[in-house]
């Protein structure tokens, strides 16, 4: 199941992949030391999750439980991102990326095993 997040609702979902179930009003209250949201922002964007399927709401206490896993959203954001910028081609993806020089040589030693544990 590919879900489209947004800005505000990666937010909500990262603090709950970081700290697993909250009752929604402990995560409006790190919501609100973490970025100044106020409790009703916070409300509405946990209801947007609820009806995407991405978290769970339980009572008593509404209970938020993330229902996707953070590796199937960066999934679905990296191929958003490859169709979107590099017209669907990886390749150009990863040469753009290693383009950069900002690697360290413990960066290409580590992408280099990748690359070679698929072959």
């Amino acid at each position: 199941m590919e879900i489209k997040l947004f800005d505000s609702e990666l937010r909500v979902m990262e603090i709950l992949w970081r700290e697993g179930m909250l009752a929604a009003g402990d995560l409006a209250a790190i919501l609100n030391r973490e970025t100044g949201w106020n409790r009703n922002t916070t409300y509405t964007v946990i209801k947007k999750l609820i009806g995407k399927g991405a978290i769970r709401r339980a009572d008593p206490g509404f209970i938020c439980t993330a229902l996707i896993p953070k590796e199937q959203v960066q999934t679905y954001e990296t191929k958003e991102l490859i169709n979107k910028m590099f017209d669907g081609s990886a390749e150009m993806f990863f040469s753009a990326f290693l383009n950069e020089k900002n690697l360290s040589k413990d960066d290409i030693d580590k992408l280099k095993k990748i690359v070679e544990s698929l072959s």
